[in-house]
Parts: structure tokens; C-alpha cells; sequence
């Protein structure tokens, strides 16, 4: 076994199968929305996923919230692609689950937007992969 902070690989295992039970059947979620073209994606996801397990909030509250996300969006643009991010819909979703929650407040969350958007792109981040990170619903291994 590795010393801290590596995890035992049958602790990852189920971690990532926990993962993937979570997330295959989320809305609108394909294969390719489910990788991760950007660093802040990545963040997002794990910020979800953390949050669930960290507060034991119900799942279906964050997936009811990313319908309402995606519907809202596509109400106000069409079927375009135009503007299309899964995982601004990921992050609206997450707030509002911890909104509804009363563990995020509107003028918390404004004031750490204002703070992190005043932070250079590219502060204390490694260059990003060039491969996607993706979530494969072909392996999971139980239903």
C-alpha cells in the first residue's frame, strides 16, 4: 500500500463506482458532455459530487435542478448549441441545491465570483491536458 495521501486502488475502485452510478443517468448526459474540456469543469463536477457527500444532500434534488437548468436554457434559446455548456448547467444546478439548502447565500456567492474572476486564468494551475477526462458509462459494473 502507498503511503497518504494515496488511496488503496480497491478504495478507488468503489469511489469511481459510486461516481458513475451518480452521474450516467444525469439529463442530457452523453458520453462527450460528460468529459472535460476545461479545468474549471473538472472543479465543478468535483464540487457536486464532494458536496453530495460531504452533506448527504438527495441526489434527485441536483438532478431535478439540472432539468430545470437545461429547460430554462432551452426555453430562452431554442435547440441552438449556441452558448451550450453542461457544466454551467452543472454549476447553476449545485447552487441551487445549496440555496435551497440555505448553505449558499446570493451575496456569498456574488462576492466569490467577484473574488475568483479577479484572479488571473492561469494563477497557480498546471497546463491543462490536452486529453479529455471523461466519465465511460460503459464501465460501470452494477446498476
Amino acid at each position: 500500500m502507498l503511503p497518504a495521501p494515496y488511496a488503496d486502488p480497491v478504495d478507488q475502485v468503489a469511489a469511481r463506482d459510486r461516481i458513475t452510478d451518480l452521474v450516467c443517468d444525469l439529463p442530457e448526459a452523453s458520453p462527450e458532455q460528460l468529459s472535460f474540456e476545461h479545468p474549471w469543469e473538472i472543479r465543478a463536477f468535483a464540487m457536486a459530487v464532494s458536496a453530495h457527500r460531504e452533506l448527504g444532500f438527495d441526489w434527485t434534488a441536483f438532478q431535478q435542478a439540472l432539468i430545470t437548468s437545461i429547460s430554462g436554457w432551452e426555453e430562452r434559446t431554442g435547440t441552438s448549441d449556441r452558448g451550450w455548456s453542461y457544466y454551467e448547467h452543472w454549476l447553476a444546478a449545485l447552487e441551487s441545491v445549496l440555496a435551497d439548502l440555505g448553505l449558499l447565500s446570493t451575496d456569498e456567492l456574488g462576492r466569490q465570483t467577484r473574488d475568483v474572476l479577479a484572479v488571473p486564468a492561469n494563477r497557480n494551475h498546471h497546463e491543462a491536458h490536452t486529453e479529455p477526462i471523461a466519465v465511460d458509462p460503459a464501465r460501470r459494473t452494477h446498476h
